[in-house]
């Protein structure tokens, strides 16, 4: 579900029947569990635990649908807990053998890491923040040094803790903070907790110069923002069934929050921030199609918010400001996006002078106005650049690099004045890097790159662009990332994934954890298939709605590729998807489970039509728009010929690792439950079939630092066990 514009955290997969169609569903009691409680072995082999079946029906557009592993989604039922305990019994008995090695995988992962780091300190005002971490503890800790009398970094100066998160998480089984925003005077600090991974997120305020916690607080906020005066501040809080942000809050610190917008169209999620300038409250609602930008003067937190371009029908824009003058990144007319200026006060069409045209090969993404200048990220061909203008000199400058595959981003500048951009960089075979670009001259200082600890020495790996024809003669970009010396005579076991929604790219990154699958011979691969932005705006409507079916299609073609070329074959491709992309793999293994050797879904969004069919389930109404609404017959049909739940078959299936979160918000963890029940009464074959779910995580899994490689490491441990690596 969508969570990408505002929401405190990024995007994932939104889903979800309406309160009357469960009310007239036929239900039955959650029936006893048909398993071994223990999973006790039988020889060397564990018996899986076999959920009952229960009746229950529903008539969906004249046709009675049944589900008989309904009675899953009932979390407070301890029958479906007995289930998930067994079903995490079973797979602890099968993986033995495997544990092994995802201890040494962690090992292997932790060394390479510095445990004791220090990211680099970003000026905000009269301080610069960072955070670091100490070795042996699962979290960060937020930080902040008094800048000397030129501005710059001292480090010298007196390290004044913000919030030790070690501290915070304390007693908790899951912890994370999710977002903070310091008061214009350096005073307080907001931020955001979760202590479930169900993200939902607490406010607190703390007082920076006694250190003490306000008594102002809010649960259920997603984003936040304060008023110039240093005592107003705005939040934006979630419905509490739907968790659709719907609501805006002002509260004068020691007052009482007063509503003063509620966004009622539920295909809307409204955020608040401000403008880079500071000068204005900026309130959005956005859709997948369409958004509205509201404008408050951040000295007068009392007045009205006021629209900028209203709302309408397939209009996407987003505001900044610069000296009395909006920059306005807007669709209108422009698939992949321009940006045009107009006054303030001035906003007809009429007014606007056009920055940066529009081009059907480059997306327009993120943008940033500084006093002197305006950085824009841009991506053609799956690639990101960015291009500066110099307002004085009227002149751009792009900054751009040279491997075949990378990924480059704005890191966060956040003073209006500044003179340089902080960015970051990466590839698969360039540990990230961060950098000040000069947007006068273009000359780049490296600031700080990841250490692998014992040593990287890229060398000996390389990156590639590959393509691949898609079913309908549509060149799908790929990059690959191995160790030299890998021989490509379809011998090598090659890692395939992609996620393919939301308009959410595939992009190259450098991974520490992956260097343990690189040097044990393995290819591993991403593949930029449509639903994605990878090749534009076109690219994401192409892989959605009534088009979904490409991004399918898309995967499978890349898969094919990749045999046909010698890279790997059918034998030696693993495949791994999560959230939508979890989809993805349930969708692709229905349509050629002959095509696979294994498969990793995580977080999988596999229940497509019960949870699209319920409006009160989290975050549901909004994927209308990605993905159809399935009260409109032609959309239903649509979606249940691909939904993976609901069409598992008797055949024979690759073998598959399935993992999920108790409090994932985002996919509920009974869609993967309840596929993998299904699966199991319906699969031909003996491959494996594994259902991991934490127990007290959500949707990203376990939240501190060693816990989560823990959790990465047995997913690639059990994948190389599928290829008979074993050490």
């Amino acid at each position: 579900m969508s969570l990408k514009n505002w929401s405190a955290l990024g995007a994932s997969v939104v889903l979800a029947m309406s309160t009357t169609q469960a009310a007239n569903a036929q239900t039955a009691d959650a029936p006893a569990v048909t398993m071994a409680p223990a999973a006790p072995l039988m020889g060397s082999k564990a018996v899986p635990p076999i959920a009952a079946k229960a009746a229950w029906s529903e008539v969906r557009h004249g046709e009675t649908v049944t589900d008989d592993y309904r009675w899953l989604q009932k979390k407070e039922d301890p029958k479906v807990i007995e289930y998930l305990n067994a079903e995490n019994a079973y797979t602890e008995a099968m993986t033995t053998g495997v544990q092994a090695l995802a201890d040494k995988l962690f090992a292997e992962t932790k060394g390479r890491m510095k445990e004791t780091d220090l990211s680099v300190p970003v000026r905000r005002g009269k301080y610069y923040y960072y955070s670091r971490t100490e070795a042996g503890k699962q979290y960060g800790i937020n930080c902040r040094r008094l800048a000397d009398a030129q501005m710059n970094y001292d480090d010298k100066a007196a390290e004044e803790i913000l919030l030790d998160q070690n501290e915070l998480a304390k007693g908790q089984k899951f912890f994370m903070v999710a977002g903070s925003l310091i008061s214009p005077d350096d005073r307080y600090m907001a931020y955001l907790t979760d202590t479930t991974g169900y993200r939902q997120f607490k406010l607190q305020i703390k007082d920076l110069k006694t250190g003490e916690l306000l008594k102002d607080s809010a649960e259920r906020v997603t984003s936040m923002a304060w008023a110039a005066d240093n005592k107003t501040m705005f939040y934006v809080q979630e419905d509490p069934t739907t968790k659709r942000s719907d609501r805006l809050f002002r509260v004068e610190l020691g007052g009482k929050p007063v509503e003063i917008y509620h966004e009622k169209v539920e295909q809307f999620g409204i955020g608040v921030g401000t403008t880079h300038d500071k000068k204005f409250i900026e309130l959005m609602s956005s859709a997948t199609d369409t958004s509205e930008t509201w404008l408050l003067d951040a000295n007068k937190p009392q007045d009205k918010f006021k629209s900028i371009l209203g709302r309408t029908k397939g209009h996407r824009y987003n505001v900044e400001h610069r000296d009395g003058t909006l920059f306005i990144r807007t669709n209108k007319n422009a698939k992949n996006f321009r940006i045009v200026t107009a006054p303030v006060g001035k906003l007809a069409e009429k007014n606007w002078k056009e920055i940066v045209k529009h081009d059907d090969k480059v997306l327009i993404g993120n943008y940033e106005v500084f006093r002197d200048f305006l950085a824009v990220t841009e991506k053609t061909q799956a690639l990101n650049r960015t291009r500066i203008y110099n307002f004085k000199s009227k002149k751009w400058t792009s900054v751009q690099f040279k491997d075949e595959v990378y990924l480059a981003n704005s890191a966060g500048t956040p003073e209006f004045t500044a003179q340089k951009l902080r960015m970051s960089y990466q590839s698969p075979t360039t540990p990230s890097m961060v950098m000040d670009i000069d947007m006068a001259t273009g000359e780049r200082t490296i600031l700080k790159q990841t250490e692998v600890v014992g040593g990287f020495d890229a060398s000996k790996y390389e990156a590639r662009r590959l393509w691949a024809t898609a079913k309908d003669g549509v060149k799908v970009p790929l990059w690959a990332v191995y160790k030299k010396g890998v021989k490509f005579d379809g011998s090598a076991p090659t890692l395939l994934y992609s996620y393919g929604s939301y308009g959410i790219s595939t992009e190259a990154t450098f991974s520490l954890s992956r260097l343990s699958l690189l040097d044990r011979g393995v290819i591993y691969v991403q593949a930029h298939i449509r639903g994605g932005t990878d090749l534009g705006e076109r690219w994401h409507e192409d892989g959605m709605l009534m088009k979904k079916k490409n991004t399918f299609t898309d995967f499978i073609a890349a898969a094919e590729y990749l045999i046909q070329e010698k890279w790997t074959s059918k034998d030696k491709l693993i495949i791994q998807g999560g959230s939508a992309g979890g989809l993805l793999m349930g969708a692709v293994v229905n349509m050629r489970p002959d095509l696979f050797k294994a498969v990793h879904a995580a977080v999988p969004f596999v229940d497509v039509m019960n949870t699209m069919m319920d409006a009160s389930l989290p975050l549901t109404t909004g994927e209308y728009l990605e993905w159809g609404n399935p009260n409109e017959k032609a959309a239903y049909d649509y979606m249940r010929s691909y939904s993976p739940y609901d069409n598992v078959a008797k055949k024979a299936y690759p073998a598959m690792l399935v993992t999920t979160g108790l409090n994932d918000s985002q996919v509920m963890y009974w869609e993967p439950a309840k596929y993998v029940a299904k699966l199991r009464a319906h699969k031909t074959d003996s491959n494996p079939l594994l259902l991991k779910t934490n127990m007290a995580a959500g949707h990203g899994g376990a939240s501190g630092r060693y816990d989560a490689i823990k959790e990465g490491s047995f997913n690639f441990a059990w994948m190389l066990s599928q290829w008979g690596i074993t050490e």
